[in-house]
């Protein structure tokens, strides 16, 4: 069992800056990647970004790129999303979730994560 835990979200205004925090947990935390999702009110859960545990790819949505920066600290089984320049339509839920290895579904797909966060709210006002 792997368990996520997220924090770091809050009430910013617009141009302001953010960074989440993923803290894993779990005797068989041994994660391909991790990634980040969110999920606005009545839309669905959409890709923000993702990294390979070992550090050798990252991802992130077009809407995000050049704003949002993925990291993790491997000692601290700890990922991380700086978000900068934010704006109201990045409000929303964000989820940090554990991709375990030998999937076969794209890192920006929701299927190839097995383990989520319980999530932590970003609302960005104008």
């Amino acid at each position: 069992q792997v368990q996520l835990v997220e924090s770091g979200g809050g009430l910013v205004q617009a141009g302001d800056s953010l960074r989440l925090s993923c803290a894993a947990s779990g005797r068989t935390f041994s994660p391909y990647g991790m990634g980040w999702f969110r999920q606005a009110p009545g839309k669905e859960r959409e890709f923000v970004a993702a990294l390979t545990w070992s550090g050798t790819w990252t991802s992130y949505a077009n809407s995000v790129k050049d704003r949002f920066s993925v990291s993790r600290v491997i000692a601290k089984n700890t990922l991380y999303l700086q978000m900068s320049s934010l704006k109201a339509e990045d409000t929303a839920v964000y989820y940090c979730a554990h991709a375990a290895h030998g999937g076969i579904a794209p890192m920006t797909e929701t299927k190839r994560y097995d383990y989520w966060g319980q999530g932590t709210q970003v609302t960005v006002s104008s």
